[in-house]
């Protein structure tokens, strides 16, 4: 008998998600807070990111709750810290705002500085609770697929848009990925794993023309 060589899927990925009107409304509600800001150094819409992430979820069978927290994963961080994480409980819950909240690594201005903060943040995911990790996860891989797109254009350049600098941004996803490995793998941490290794073999490649 021929081996069933389809990939397995998990149960969480088997469940029809169902997307209300509490989705719409926090896509009108993160369009809103985000408006006028782009992804680093482009013209791009922030909300792309957002939009990036929350479809990564619900393709790895994340639910409503998830696809919610993961447009609003940055409304803390970028748009009124602890009292616009109150609004999000208010409007969206207790559980998308837990997730929010798992996801921020800063609560106002001036952040704390960015090694410090990394390093803190990585500490917190430790203890994060699976839904969280599912969010944050997506966050990184979108990034990181971001990044790779760049890269593969603009060349060295791009670490100029990012406070860690080519050495200290490689550190942080190597880390994010080993962190999320710790788990049980889902199709965002293997995609991850994927990503971050094309990345550090592309860096290494332009090392090489570079020398």
């Amino acid at each position: 008998m021929a081996k069933n060589l389809q990939p397995q899927r998990t149960q969480r990925a088997q469940t029809h998600v169902k997307l209300g009107p509490r989705f719409f409304r926090a896509l009108a509600f993160a369009a809103e807070k985000h408006k006028g800001q782009t992804r680093k150094a482009s013209s791009i819409p922030y909300l792309a990111h957002l939009m990036g992430v929350a479809s990564l979820v619900l393709e790895a069978g994340g639910d409503e709750d998830l696809a919610i927290a993961a447009l609003l994963h940055d409304v803390v961080e970028d748009c009124g810290g602890k009292p616009m994480l109150r609004e999000v409980q208010r409007r969206f819950g207790a559980r998308v705002a837990k997730m929010v909240d798992g996801c921020t690594d800063a609560y106002g201005e001036p952040k704390p500085p960015w090694r410090a903060r990394k390093e803190n943040y990585i500490r917190h995911l430790k203890e994060a609770d699976g839904d969280t990790r599912l969010v944050s996860a997506a966050d990184k891989l979108n990034n990181v697929r971001s990044i790779l797109s760049d890269y593969r254009e603009i060349g060295e350049v791009i670490w100029s848009r990012f406070n860690g600098g080519r050495e200290g941004t490689l550190w942080y996803y190597r880390t994010l990925r080993d962190e999320f490995l710790r788990s049980k793998p889902n199709r965002i941490t293997r995609d991850l794993e994927l990503a971050v290794c094309d990345l550090e073999s592309l860096t290494e490649k332009l090392r090489a023309i570079e020398q």
